[in-house]
């Protein structure tokens, strides 16, 4: 069962959206430990995505990720698709690994790092 993460499902879905399309951009964020074991899936399927590489594939991504600009002349869609997924032709599965970094210091909450392998 998917994790509800104290969230109600529109705030869920738009939590997500945000962190897949930071990490598909960046490559490596910050952020507590529930929130990175669920995005791994989220990241996993987009990735697939763009390993498919065909319009409708694209068209599926662009829905669900944000439109922000990885650089001047890339957005995130134009990203996964010509660089992430380009990375990840031979691997089957498993494109994010997810490092733990203890308690955070005002609420205690585990932290971690998940980032693109």
């Amino acid at each position: 069962m998917a994790r509800k993460l104290g969230r109600t499902s529109d705030q869920r879905l738009a939590l997500l959206r945000g962190l897949a399309t930071d990490l598909i951009i960046h490559e490596r964020i910050e952020t507590t430990e529930a929130k990175a074991k669920e995005l791994r899936s989220v990241v996993d399927k987009m990735i697939t995505l763009g390993k498919r590489g065909d319009l409708h594939a694209r068209r599926q991504a662009a829905a669900y990720l944000y439109k922000a600009e990885a650089n001047e002349n890339e957005d995130a869609v134009q990203k996964l698709f010509n660089d992430v997924a380009k990375r990840y032709e031979d691997r089957q599965g498993g494109y994010t690994r997810v490092l733990k970094l203890g308690p955070r210091r005002g609420d205690g909450a585990n932290m971690a790092i998940i980032e693109l392998v």
